[in-house]
């Protein structure tokens, strides 16, 4: 990693031309810090302008900003108000003078194309609701997703909410197991997805996974099917579900339909993640405080404007997804979504994409900028990206050296990197590097306004404000997009964030802020792992392994990658007689590969995995991740005093240099 402590100015941008700037000096604050100070003292102020800031339409006005009464972590804002997210998301632009605006442009590794208008997204819309209406679908109900990132992606996203249903977004990515864990735990009535999406020219058939999927989801009644490649078949044998082509029954459907009125509080979407823990957990987020916080994170931090237009690679089934429909759409903005890869056809398709549609605000990865470099700047050549204001990114730690080639290469140092933190538990951001501040490669300038935000020292949990002390990222004061709890998992919810110390959110980030008051992102403080920007728990990979037959036990741990920041790494503990090199052996480590692939998908399958007598535990047998993870990488080893094994230690480390074991089993 290329180490740095030069500050940049990108030259294009003034902080005093931003929206948030115009919005400070209409209340008459002229600093970041007054700010700052002015939100931790009355987060009801703040979030009482920010409602009025981004415009939404309240069918009944609510009674308060913030109530508390249950306890911070059970947080409720603009009680009693009623409204719906899709009204101020769609519905106004459609009807009003930007209904022939474009809303949506949608690209494929196909080379298709659609420009969609507000009017015309309006009209899919509703039909899209009469569907569901006509389906039996209400007020309440859960319904999956599980779609490419193709225009009836957004239109579901959309519709779900216009009738006050639940969308449960899944990964178009997953295995048959990972959805059907999000089905079972939601109740699901109904999954929507499509035929096949392509990738590097590869059809791959969503249809089979989401068919074996559906075999083992008892709540689920239908599967409907979006044929977009045409490549529809029905099924063999007899299914215990209802199978229905979704063109088949939106085309002929009603064009209007009004909004459902929502409580504020109202559920909005069922996002999934993982923690340490293992079980998937349904992250709930609410019709009135997401849109807030949504909007404002885009107007605030990413200083999108009505004219603007964002391309981010991401997929519907990460918080990324609806973020980008929500907060574009609430501002009155056009998206670019993008089925398929940022390299193919050819290296250059990223850039010409934005070149093509005039790109305004490009939302990326370090893993996508590392595998983007290994082609050199020859793919830039003959592209124009003069229509860049900024460079977005968010899902994963930043490298120096990855920073400064977007920077250097590809902004030529005018543009800003917007470095965006948060998590689905945030619906939003926490820190970000604010557009027209100086930066620092892979920092943060701040708190995104609204959050008020400390670093706690990792062994009391006092709040320590030391230059350069790393400690655990924290927020002392309520936000409207906390997630309002996990999916009939209260306790659970309560446990993982606020237990650690009364009244306030512990984030599981490791934090620290150097002497000139820029924040960095260290990792996580959990054992969460972070492959391509797509986080995972490990013992969602260690049940998978666990389940094998002659595997005693297994832990996971994250080693560094060039290309996915993070790539898997697992160490089992298995039964004697494949303790010797031979065909059963690598017969054993193909199947513990293959099966975290089937489960989960392939790329969270082990990049290797390492035999080995015994895990480094605690005396009370807990396993030591920490402990795992720094023998390995050969890094300080921090406190040992409660480890039991310490002789394991150095049977860890030999297997970072040997590479014996490996998963093809040469050495």
């Amino acid at each position: 990693m290329v180490e740095t402590r030069s500050i940049y100015q990108p030259s294009d941008f003034d902080f005093k031309q931003t929206e948030l700037w115009k919005w400070m000096k209409k209340v008459n604050i002229t600093s970041l810090e007054s700010l700052h100070i002015a939100i931790a003292e009355s987060p009801e102020w703040f979030w009482g302008e920010m409602e009025k800031e981004v415009g939404i339409t309240w069918l009944k006005p609510f009674k308060k900003v913030l109530d508390m009464s249950d306890g911070i972590e059970w947080s409720k804002w603009y009680t009693e108000g009623q409204m719906n997210i899709v009204i101020d998301a769609l519905d106004k632009h459609a009807t009003g003078l930007h209904a022939n605006k474009t809303a949506l442009f949608c690209e494929s590794d196909k080379e298709e194309r659609q420009r969609v208008t507000y009017a015309e997204l309006y009209t899919e819309v509703n039909k899209f609701c009469n569907c569901m209406k006509q389906r039996g679908i209400k007020k309440g109900d859960r319904v999956a997703m599980f779609l490419p990132m193709i225009k009836e992606a957004v239109v579901t996203l959309l519709g779900l909410a216009k009738i006050g249903a639940i969308a449960v977004p899944c990964f178009s990515g997953y295995s048959k197991e990972a959805i059907a864990n999000r089905l079972n735990d939601s109740k699901s009535k109904l999954l929507i997805t499509a035929d096949s999406y392509y990738r590097r020219g590869k059809k791959i058939s969503m249809l089979k996974v989401a068919r074996k999927a559906v075999s083992i989801s008892p709540s689920l009644k239908e599967l409907m099917v979006v044929n977009k490649n045409g490549s529809y078949i029905e099924p063999e044998s007899p299914v215990n579900w209802k199978e229905t082509i979704y063109e088949n029954h939106t085309k002929n459907q009603k064009v209007t339909f009004n909004a459902e009125p929502m409580e504020s509080e109202s559920p909005l979407m069922l996002i999934y993640t993982s923690g340490t823990s293992g079980k998937p957990k349904g992250i709930i987020h609410v019709h009135g405080g997401f849109s807030v916080k949504v909007a404002q994170d885009f107007k605030h931090a990413l200083d999108l404007k009505k004219d603007d237009r964002l391309f981010w690679v991401t997929d519907m089934g990460w918080i990324m997804g609806p973020l980008i429909v929500y907060g574009s759409f609430l501002l009155g903005s056009s998206i670019v979504i993008h089925d398929g890869t940022p390299d193919y056809p050819k290296p250059d398709k990223l850039w010409e994409i934005v070149d093509k549609y005039k790109i305004t605000h490009l939302g990326l990865s370090p893993t996508i900028i590392r595998s983007l470099m290994v082609h050199g700047e020859r793919p830039l050549e003959e592209k124009d990206l003069t229509s860049l204001r900024m460079f977005v990114s968010t899902g994963e730690p930043w490298d120096s050296e990855s920073w400064l080639w977007l920077f250097e290469k590809v902004g030529k140092k005018r543009l800003p990197i917007v470095n965006h933190s948060g998590g689905t538990e945030i619906g939003g951001g926490i820190l970000a590097s604010m557009p027209g501040l100086p930066l620092k490669p892979c920092c943060f300038t701040g708190p995104i306004p609204g959050m008020v935000v400390d670093i706690a020292n990792d062994q009391d949990d006092e709040l320590v404000n030391e230059f350069g002390k790393v400690g655990e990222l924290v927020i002392k004061k309520p936000w409207p997009g906390m997630t309002r709890g996990f999916w009939n998992n209260a306790e659970d919810y309560k446990e993982t964030y606020w237990e650690r110390r009364e009244k306030i959110w512990f984030h599981g980030d490791w934090a620290k802020i150097d002497k000139e008051k820029f924040w960095f992102i260290e990792g996580r403080s959990d054992d969460t792992l972070v492959v391509a920007g797509k986080r995972l728990g490990p013992s969602e990979i260690e049940s998978i392994l666990n389940a094998h037959s002659e595997i005693e036990e297994s832990a996971i741990i994250g080693a560094p990658d060039k290309i996915k920041g993070e790539k898997v790494i697992a160490f089992v503990v298995i039964k004697e007689k494949y303790l010797t090199k031979g065909k059963e052996h690598n017969k054993l480590m193909e199947e513990l590969t293959w099966s975290v692939g089937e489960k989960l998908g392939k790329p969270f399958k082990p990049d290797n995995v390492f035999v080995v007598g015994d895990l480094p535990r605690t005396r009370n047998g807990k396993i030591m991740r920490r402990i795992l993870r720094s023998a390995y990488l050969d890094e300080s080893l921090g406190d040992l005093s409660t480890l039991e094994n310490p002789e394991i230690i150095y049977e860890v480390k030999q297997k970072n240099s040997s590479l014996i074991d490996t998963i093809d089993g040469k050495q």
